[in-house]
């Protein structure tokens, strides 16, 4: 339930919900629902869509910061994607205004982490776009100098949208050029052949190479190509030369 200090200026769930209606385009929800696996037996079976592109949505969201968590919690239990994309956005936005506070917010942080945490736990950050929206701007620099053991937990588990955050939450780490949790993690996926995780695992070691250090990922790739899944290996190598791809696509 919407709270009155809340309704009064307009940062409410439903508000959110109004103006996103507002730029539904019924045939983009038809393309939308193709293009995010929602049919039987796919991996967004059943979510719903509306019809609003990713940039309108950003664009529309920029009016509502500092919105109350609560609301935001609402949005993330709507049925709508684009209701989740929006309060993830949102809350990428709280999780920034926290950390930039001088010495950082930590109370505010762990407040905005736990809510996320509960929504990926009960199936709300539950397709690739808003995985990738929000793991590594919220729990990225939560985690960047704590404990780490949450991801290895949501690695060790069979949810896919889990170990997808556990994968995305490192792109953090690599910015600062941190690759061990990275690394550790994708030597623990090497076996999850979903496609979701195989491009996950390619993209984050990729990342590796092009913004840390190639020799991290050639070291990994001398040690796993040959284990590795095809999608995986293609997107870890996109960036190496033509004769190092060909060598290490020849390992499997």
């Amino acid at each position: 339930m919407s709270g009155i200090g809340a309704a009064s200026n307009g940062l409410t769930a439903d508000a959110v919900r109004a103006d996103l209606a507002a730029l539904a385009d019924p045939a983009d929800a038809v393309h939308l629902q193709r293009f995010f696996k929602t049919g039987p037996g796919e991996y967004g079976e059943g979510d719903v869509f509306i019809g609003v592109r990713v940039p309108q949505t950003r664009k529309a969201v920029k009016r509502f910061a500092g919105m109350p968590l609560s609301e935001i919690d609402a949005l993330l239990d709507s049925p709508v994607h684009e209701h989740r994309l929006a309060a993830l956005v949102i809350l990428n936005g709280e999780m920034t205004k926290a950390s930039r506070q001088r010495g950082g917010d930590a109370a505010r942080q762990r407040e905005i982490v736990e809510l996320y945490l509960a929504a990926v736990r009960r199936g709300r950050v539950n397709n690739w776009d808003l995985v990738d929206a929000s793991a590594e701007f919220i729990l990225g620099p939560w985690l960047l100098e704590r404990p780490r053991d949450l991801l290895g937990k949501f690695a060790a588990g069979d949810s896919l949208w889990e170990r997808r955050v556990a994968l995305l939450t490192t792109f953090a780490f690599i910015k600062q050029g941190d690759t061990a949790t990275t690394v550790e993690l994708c030597e623990r996926l090497l076996d999850d052949r979903r496609d979701l995780i195989q491009k996950a695992v390619g993209w984050m070691l990729r990342e590796i190479g092009k913004r840390v250090d190639p020799a991290i990922l050639t070291g990994f790739l001398d040690a796993h190509a040959a284990a590795m899944g095809r999608t995986a290996l293609s997107y870890a190598t996109e960036h190496l030369t033509p004769e190092q791809r060909a060598h290490y696509r020849a390992q499997r």
